[in-house]
């Protein structure tokens, strides 16, 4: 792409993201599949937002092993890595999303800037259901601490409403592309273990009151962010090269299953 070409990409404001809208998967799929798009993803492609839902499973950081939690058999071995870092995430009450998008687009922000700048859209779809959500870093009540639950730990750009966490975020960055990724959790899990579990898979939507189904949530996010990037999202499909990719992922999942 000559140098003209370059520039026009990145500084056009009406480009549209692609949309992804996944139904309900298991945690090898959707893990498989974010990490199928950023191995396709070259520096000038569109933009992308996925949002996707899971069967009951968990994930875990790229740098932990799976072998050190007791989850297996309670989960059926319904688990994934993620490509980003951290603890355990619980799964099968929330709502994800992917995001990624060219270094070029917050070319002039570091990292932490980056999370506030990309961030803001969760925020106003927690505004449009009458919440009051802000970062934990600009809640003076609330301690930033770590914890190896995702969704228990306080981080500068976690949500809160009500000095209550609400969803976590967390990002990769390569040379080309910024990745990131985020659970919002819109219901309680209603079996009895989930239940006497609070403690580490966190709260969720219904607890305020606000009751939404997995696709009355992806519509209202899908509005926000558009909303907040005045942007466009058009929807959308893998391409030959994103398909490969998945496929050669899931295979490897299920032959590492096997050894």
């Amino acid at each position: 792409m000559n140098q003209e070409k370059k520039k026009s990409y990145m500084l056009d404001k009406n480009i549209h993201y692609r949309l992804l809208s996944d139904d309900t998967n298991s945690a090898a799929y959707n893990m498989a599949k974010d990490e199928a798009l950023v191995k396709s993803f070259e520096e000038f492609d569109l933009p992308i937002l996925r949002l996707y839902s899971w069967e009951k499973s968990f994930t875990i950081g790229v740098s932990q092993k799976i072998k050190d939690y007791d989850y297996l058999k309670q989960y059926k071995n319904n688990c994934a890595k993620r490509i980003t870092g951290g603890g355990v995430l619980f799964h099968g009450h929330d709502l994800s999303y992917c995001l990624i998008i060219p270094v070029s687009f917050m070319k002039n922000l570091n990292v932490k800037e980056s999370y506030e700048k990309i961030c803001t859209f969760l925020l106003q779809f927690y505004k449009e259901l009458g919440l009051n959500a802000i970062y934990a870093k600009d809640d003076k009540n609330t301690q930033l601490s770590k914890s190896s639950f995702c969704q228990v730990g306080f981080e500068a750009y976690d949500i809160l409403v009500n000095g209550i966490k609400i969803g976590g975020n967390a990002q990769r960055r390569t040379k080309k592309l910024i990745f990131q990724h985020g659970s919002i959790p819109i219901k309680a899990l209603e079996d009895e273990d989930s239940k006497n579990r609070k403690n580490e898979i966190g709260h969720c939507l219904n607890e305020f009151d606000i009751h939404l189904t997995y696709k009355d949530a992806k519509v209202r996010l899908a509005n926000a962010f558009e909303k907040t990037f005045n942007t466009s999202l058009k929807l959308s499909t893998l391409n030959k090269k994103e398909e490969e990719h998945l496929r050669s992922l899931l295979k490897d999942t299920h032959d590492d299953t096997r050894k």
